[in-house]
């Protein structure tokens, strides 16, 4: 095998090849590989498909391992095709307002480069900093600002795949999907491959959409709410009025004091929760919704609400969201739920989530982009105690269980993986599981594209 790879940035290093046979979910179990490779073309990639493909080696690609249900974890005898080294955006199309870069792209890369010619790209993971495009088209990554402007997916309009199964031999490069506005040749199957978690293929180049940029700073209306099942009560309060911030987001008291001990922003963490509500609505349209926000987190019950008037303060606030994860991550392990119901719904699944809290006698921090209901329960669990560990796992399922009652989904944004496979079973009809394994077979027949992911 080794000799077939001659020429590329092979890695076998037993430390580092263990570092890049995981993701960032807890407690998802993972292989031993046999080896990394970090390719820096198509060519590279197809060279080890192709190669695998010969041997029935699996696959398994990986960006940044920023994900958070096991997507990435390596089965036994695996090749790990770690993809950050193709991190080269390859043009900026202003005329055309389209991007396209490799998959290794970090997103905040991408924003800061598009953004130079008064363009931008709205998907933004919480883990914009650190992930890349091509894992975020592979879970099809939301964000803060997708309540307004949409996921990973609205955004991809084409690709270029390293495949196998009906296109030919292991190793077959296509292009799938256009770079015009519209188009509807055929089967979506750019829009089959976002979201399929590197189980068809191997991404190597994407085309993504963009926007104008934004011509004003947003405006930040903040809630302060004595529980958090007030703060989901306000969410649905906002959607029964009518209003759409480009951003919506909760935050209870644990996260925020997690934040305030680990990087001293300056927060108040005296109230259960607080909604920050980010809006770009231009000119005076724009004062008068930020207005109306504050009105209704205040008929809502809002101990207090308020147009945040200091750029700093109002970016301290959002910046706390981000960093929530990780300030948490630093008490020791965190089992992160990405459960998503109807807006509605979100006030029930709250006091359903303080419920499973209480009922399994462990905590659970919150955070939500609440204004489309993708609520990400955050459970903590002492190093080393397993019967924390057992519990906190006993919570997960739960919750999924729950988020399917109400109507909802067990993954708004991370992807199924490895961690929500038995979910989406409970939520998927056995006809559409039958279709979903009738792609799989047929686009992998071999299942050498990361196996034992999604459908298992």
């Amino acid at each position: 095998m080794k000799e077939l790879l001659t020429g590329l940035d092979v890695v076998d290093d037993a430390d580092v090849l263990d570092s890049l046979s995981h993701d960032d979910a807890e407690w998802a179990p993972y292989g031993k590989a046999v080896a990394a490779v970090r390719p820096r073309t198509t060519e590279d990639v197809r060279r080890v498909v192709a190669a695998c493909a010969d041997r029935k080696i699996p696959i398994v690609p990986r960006g940044a391992g920023t994900g958070l249900s096991g997507g990435a974890n390596a089965v036994d005898g695996a090749m790990i095709l770690d993809l950050s080294k193709m991190n080269r955006i390859v043009e900026i199309d202003a005329e055309n307002m389209t991007a396209t870069a490799q998959p290794g792209v970090v997103n905040d890369d991408l924003k800061k480069a598009v953004a130079e010619h008064g363009l931008w790209y709205p998907p933004d993971p919480a883990s914009a900093p650190w992930s890349t495009i091509g894992g975020n088209v592979a879970t099809n990554a939301g964000g803060l600002c997708c309540l307004k402007y949409g996921v990973t997916r609205d955004y991809v309009l084409g690709m270029e795949v390293v495949v196998g199964g009906p296109a030919g031999d292991y190793g077959t490069v296509v292009r799938l999907g256009r770079r015009t506005t519209k188009g509807v040749s055929g089967y979506d199957l750019a829009g089959l491959f976002t979201g399929s978690e590197g189980t068809f293929g191997v991404i190597t180049e994407i085309t993504v959409r963009l926007r104008p940029a934004r011509r004003e700073a947003p405006r930040t209306v903040v809630g302060a709410f004595g529980s958090v099942v007030a703060a989901g009560e306000a969410v649905a309060a906002i959607t029964r009025a009518g209003l759409l911030p480009a951003a919506l987001e909760l935050l209870d008291r644990t996260c925020l004091r997690a934040v305030e001990d680990w990087k001293h922003l300056g927060l108040e963490a005296d109230a259960a929760a607080l909604l920050l509500a980010q809006l770009d609505t231009p000119g005076l349209a724009g004062d008068e919704e930020a207005t109306a926000v504050a009105e209704v987190f205040r008929a809502a019950g809002a101990m207090w609400a308020e147009q945040s008037t200091d750029e700093i303060e109002a970016e301290a606030l959002f910046a706390a969201r981000r960093l929530a994860y990780p300030a948490l991550e630093r008490l020791g392990p965190v089992l992160t739920e990405d459960i998503c119901v109807p807006r509605s719904r979100v006030p029930e699944m709250l006091a359903s989530i303080e419920a499973t809290a209480a009922r399994h006698g462990i905590t659970i921090a919150t955070i939500a982009h609440a204004g489309d209901g993708n609520l990400h329960p955050l459970i903590l669990a002492p190093s080393g105690d397993d019967e924390a560990r057992r519990a906190a796992q006993a919570a997960f399922e739960d919750m999924l269980t729950a988020a399917i009652a109400m109507g909802g989904t067990v993954t708004g944004e991370h992807g199924v993986g490895l961690l929500k496979r038995e979910g989406m079973r409970q939520e998927l009809s056995a006809g559409v599981l039958a279709m979903q394994v009738a792609v799989k077979q047929t686009l992998d027949p071999l299942d050498l594209f990361n196996p034992g992911k999604v459908i298992g």
